[in-house]
């Protein structure tokens, strides 16, 4: 293992790391919350929706109590919307079943919903102050470069070895391991990125095997991604001589679950036999909007169209005025087009 890694790290980090992030030692709850709006989103565009949510929802009970439709409504615009419901729920499990108190176990922990083991490193030790292992899609990357670990490291194999070296680096003292936790995440996000890494300003420049070896471009390797298709969704904004829109919410599971959108479906034909609405095909189209999920991307054709009556089956008239239910961020940018 290469020498004083935690001290060289713990230097680095001292002069080069973020100190200033709004969750940094504010508990474990601001933790939680930052963690799971992290996952899979940068810390730009968390930050001002992390301030919106512990804003509304300032402590685990708030989140609790409140109703899964005001939290997707504050989750709205980060997308991978279960990250909002598994959260949600994990407070009512902390309200329910652990008397309000965030659990300060590993164990206990990953009973929450949507915590897994790395999150709940994380929480340990930088919302508690304890000794907690991480292993994110960061850390990875940096112990892939500096160890030369090839292949794919999500095999059950390649994972036993990386939570090994991050156990085995990890300090034993708690605040110690909360800044070598927050410092091996600064090390990922802002000298061994994905592209463009600055190995010239990486403490381990020295020991990495990619560097030396030159095989940083190589490592990780990455998984074979598949080209993603492209689908053509029918965006439908019904509107009444009231300004009430025509609105309904989606599925739990799939895309936007839980979330409140107009009529969507691949044609209007299809919408028309849906929903029954006179005059359905003379609906006017004001814009197209490209969005990408994932695995996929839509070009979502939005549509207007006039209509007063009783609103079809699993729909409602809605004024958006005041709304409380969570609408996806380009579906609101739609409607908010004149």
């Amino acid at each position: 293992m290469i020498e004083r890694f935690a001290g060289r790290l713990r230097d680095w980090h001292l002069r080069h790391g973020r100190h200033d992030l709004p969750w940094q030692r504010q508990g474990p709850y601001p933790t939680w919350i930052s963690e799971i709006m992290l996952q899979q989103t940068q810390v730009r565009v968390v930050i001002p929706y992390y301030h919106a949510f512990m804003e509304r929802f300032p402590d685990v009970e708030q989140l609790a109590n409140a109703s899964e439709d005001e939290v997707l409504k504050h989750w709205a615009g980060l997308g991978y919307y279960a990250r909002a419901r598994n959260l949600h729920h994990g407070a009512r499990q902390v309200r329910d079943l652990f008397g309000g108190e965030i659990p300060n176990s590993l164990d206990e922990l990953m009973t929450l919903k949507g915590i897994g083991r790395s999150t709940a490193g994380a929480i340990l030790s930088l919302g508690f102050r304890q000794r907690g292992v991480i292993q994110d899609g960061n850390v990875r990357r940096v112990f892939s470069r500096i160890f030369g670990i090839a292949g794919d490291l999500t095999t059950s194999v390649k994972q036993r070895k990386l939570w090994d070296i991050a156990d085995e680096l990890t300090p034993a003292d708690g605040e110690e391991a909360a800044v070598h936790t927050q410092a091996m995440m600064d090390l990922g996000a802002l000298v061994c990125t994905r592209q463009r890494p600055k190995c010239h300003s990486c403490p381990f420049r020295s020991d990495c095997y990619a560097y030396t070896s030159d095989h940083v471009a190589d490592l990780p390797q990455p998984k074979r991604i598949r080209q993603r298709k492209t689908e053509d969704w029918v965006v439908l904004e019904v509107r009444n001589s009231a300004n009430q829109i025509l609105l309904g919410r989606r599925p739990t599971q799939g895309i936007w679950g839980g979330l409140y959108t107009p009529p969507i479906d691949t044609s209007l034909r299809d919408l028309e036999a849906t929903l029954s609405l006179p005059d359905l095909l003379d609906s006017e189209e004001v814009h197209i909007k490209e969005h990408a999920f994932s695995h996929f991307k839509v070009r979502l054709h939005h549509l207007r169209h006039r209509f007063d009556g009783l609103a079809p089956p699993e729909f409602e008239w809605i004024d958006l005025r005041g709304f409380q239910g969570g609408l996806p961020a380009p579906i609101a940018e739609l409607l908010s087009k004149e």
